[in-house]
């Protein structure tokens, strides 16, 4: 079984998975958006969904280094969390986006900032890849 990261390493490694993971999601939902001309809110679930793929292999595989653990338990935990991750990021962007006038693409990097830290990467540590 593999040992748990240590706090700090996992957090650091974890800013970075997610670094990567938002770099997809930003990509996908500008295209679909602005490429594509699909609708923001459709756009950027997209984008979030692959980001939440690309994060749950980075997170197992190295920020938290617990692939010694089941992984379909870990994926379960994994779903639950990024399904409520993907809509507080929708719903934040729409709400950031719709009540501040704000564009899409600022109101996506202040929520995604926001709910990185304070949601996923306390839920992922704890409950996901405990």
């Amino acid at each position: 079984m593999s040992e748990k990261t240590p706090f700090w390493k996992s957090f650091y490694r974890s800013q970075f998975a997610s670094i990567v993971a938002t770099a997809a999601d930003f990509i996908i939902t500008i295209f679909l958006t602005q490429v594509s001309g699909v609708w923001y809110v459709i756009s950027n679930y997209c984008g979030a969904l692959t980001g939440a793929i690309i994060s749950f292999l980075l997170g197992r595989n190295w920020a938290f280094n617990r692939t010694g653990k089941k992984w379909e338990w870990q994926a379960l935990r994994y779903g639950i969390t990024s399904f409520m991750s993907v809509n507080l990021n929708t719903y934040g962007v729409w709400l950031l986006t719709e009540n501040l006038d704000l564009h899409y693409t600022i109101s996506k990097i202040i929520i995604a900032i926001l709910i990185g830290v304070c949601f996923n990467f306390p839920m992922f540590r704890y409950f996901v890849f405990k």
